[in-house]
């Protein structure tokens, strides 16, 4: 029995995710400009992003994605790459 894909919007959520650091690094060199906006929109439809005065900023969620992200790379990197 072939095992069941995931469907087109799990695995863009995963794109998504898998993204975010990468974004939040441009967010935080001012490089908002440089986000495709349609990535934008995705973002603030998963509560991950909000626009606040005109500027784009982590939520809560978002934020905690980012940590459980950062933990999970930070399990996965071998000691001696310290």
């Amino acid at each position: 029995m072939k095992p069941a894909r995931p469907a087109p919007e799990t695995l863009r959520r995963d794109a998504l995710r898998d993204g975010l650091l990468a974004t939040v690094d441009l967010l935080k060199r001012r490089r908002a400009a440089d986000i495709d906006e349609a990535t934008i929109e995705e973002y603030v439809t998963l509560n991950w992003l909000e626009w606040h005065g005109g500027s784009l900023r982590l939520t809560t969620t978002g934020e905690n994605m980012c940590k459980h992200l950062t933990s999970v790379l930070d399990r996965n990197t071998p000691r001696s790459a310290y």
